[in-house]
């Protein structure tokens, strides 16, 4: 396995303005060992609580996040570059929602859950019970960082686990959590934070946490994947994705033209789940394109003198970091010189994080726009003419992470969803299944495995254990030993009668007494 070698001091941008906020270090070996520490000895603490009471413990993140929303925002629009509202509907709002409904789910979904026990093991009775697996090491991307560091965590923290997170030193938010932990109340060290890079990641790893739930890319998601698998710690990796959007003839072209750019710009198009590829029939494309160009070329920008405390600071906020931003523009110049057009957008104000929205047309799969995770405001289109054919090409992917289908044509849709290999998929709006914390969420092919939300959000953390109570009796149990040959010939005589296409009740009953019966008649003395 690669061994990243520390750099130092990593510093922390506003992407706005690119002015230094502050710097972080890599965490010492030591100190990883003394959360550790820590945790394990929480987590003792955690597990002795109730659901119910960690759960009132969660509602008081709840009752912090809404005292210090506008706070919270700025704090996370000076590391991201989000626009306000984008920042208050897909972090903070999206955190108050999932709360909202875990509060009233964990209970439930965390109870010991009876199971039906078979004929063949009657006067048994068999049950799951939902235990902790101990402690959970978080590391959640730099896009949505406030909602994945927390989120993921809370859902950990109800199932019974301490929690150790490592932000990503590109949007760490230094300082947030721990001040929303310590002010709210929360349990103390159930969930700490871990500060640095790629580095620090490792030596956490080293220490064996019981699960590492991770959120990022491909490649740092087989990274910590072939290190885990040193010390068979279990993983969940919510990695990228190229999600399509396929956009049938019958459509409602205001609506859709208008749920395709949202899905496509939102949070600058800096989300796993952002439109990527959008297929348009033939039939409506030129006016699908003319509509979304006007509509986009009227959407405000970020700017580096935007008002961040302005609720309509901008529609399109910026690129956080400046790697994403070559590889976009890596991505456009592959496919203008392969034949696509740029209709609006391409390009950025030299030396600034400000990339406008941009609409592409022309594409094809020969192009890295259409087949490599751009990750920005850029929606290229291609032209598909049967449903046969959509669905061929949005499969042609590595990725199997989100997708969506537009028409008014329902059973089409829900058809075309089945046959898209993809964890998500949201029919005539995009993203959608995120904003179900019902829902579970993951992905298929590169885009990992796992899931989290859903009751799938709280069983990813716990143990679910087996067990089948029996009673204490003077009963030996007949396929206990020794082996006979009448006890072979009545099991022989359950299994045919019982198990077979023609049922045979009365053989079956007859056999199953007679075999009860001999238990303890033919047992070793």
């Amino acid at each position: 396995m690669e061994t990243i070698t520390a750099t130092g001091a990593i510093d922390v941008l506003n992407p706005i303005t690119l002015e230094k906020l502050y710097e972080i270090e890599e965490t010492e070996q030591p100190k990883i060992n003394e959360v550790y520490k820590r945790a394990r000895a929480a987590q003792l603490t955690i597990a002795a609580l109730s659901v119910k009471q960690r759960v009132k413990e969660v509602l008081k993140i709840r009752d912090y996040v809404i005292d210090n929303r506008e706070k919270l925002i700025t704090q996370l629009i000076k590391e991201t570059g989000k626009s306000r509202t984008d920042a208050y509907t897909s972090e903070l709002f999206e955190i108050c929602d999932v709360i909202h409904v875990f509060a009233k789910k964990a209970p439930k979904v965390l109870a010991d859950q009876k199971v039906p026990t078979p004929i063949v093991l009657m006067g048994k009775k068999s049950k799951i019970i939902y235990q902790p697996l101990g402690t959970i090491l978080i590391i959640p991307p730099w896009n949505y960082p406030i909602y994945q560091g927390l989120i993921p965590s809370l859902l950990a923290f109800l199932a019974g686990n301490a929690v150790i997170v490592k932000p990503s030193e590109h949007t760490p938010l230094k300082g947030l959590f721990e001040e929303m932990y310590e002010k709210s109340g929360f349990v103390k060290d159930a969930i700490q934070i871990v500060y640095g890079s790629g580095v620090t990641g490792q030596r956490l790893i080293d220490k064996r946490p019981d699960k590492i739930h991770f959120t990022g890319s491909c490649r740092t998601g087989k990274k910590i994947m072939a290190q885990a698998s040193q010390y068979l710690i279990p993983v969940d990796l919510e990695l990228g994705g190229k999600d399509p959007s396929i956009i049938f003839d019958d459509v409602n072209m205001e609506r859709t033209v208008n749920g395709v750019m949202w899905g496509g710009f939102t949070t600058a198009g800096q989300s796993c789940t952002s439109i990527e590829r959008c297929y348009v029939q033939e039939n409506i494309h030129d006016q699908f394109v003319k509509m979304i160009v006007d509509k986009t070329k009227k959407l405000r920008v970020s700017t580096p003198d935007r008002n961040i405390e302005d609720p309509a600071d901008c529609d399109v906020g910026c690129m956080t970091t400046d790697f994403q931003c070559t590889i976009i523009e890596e991505h456009i110049k592959d496919a203008v010189e392969k034949g696509a057009k740029v209709l609006c957008g391409g390009s950025r104000p030299e030396g600034t994080r400000h990339f406008p929205p941009t609409i592409i047309v022309d594409a094809n799969h020969d192009m890295k726009i259409m087949t490599e995770e751009t990750f920005g405001p850029v929606i290229p289109i291609m032209k598909f003419t049967s449903e046969e054919e959509a669905i061929k090409l949005a499969n042609d992917s590595p990725y199997g992470l989100s997708a969506s289908v537009w028409s008014k044509d329902l059973q089409r849709c829900d058809r075309v969803a089945r046959a898209l290999v993809t964890g998500n998929v949201s029919i005539n709006n995009h993203m959608l299944t995120e904003g179900n914390p019902h829902l579970p969420f993951g992905g298929v092919k590169e885009s990992g495995f796992g899931r989290y939300k859903g009751d799938a959000g709280l069983l990813t953390f716990s143990n679910s254990k087996s067990v089948l109570v029996d009673k204490q009796s003077k009963l030996i149990e007949p396929h206990w030993y020794p082996f006979t040959k009448t006890k072979y010939q009545l099991l022989d005589d359950i299994v045919t009668s019982y198990f077979s296409k023609s049922k045979n009740w009365i053989k079956f009953a007859s056999s199953g007494l007679k075999l009860d019966s001999i238990g303890n008649k033919e047992q070793i003395k």
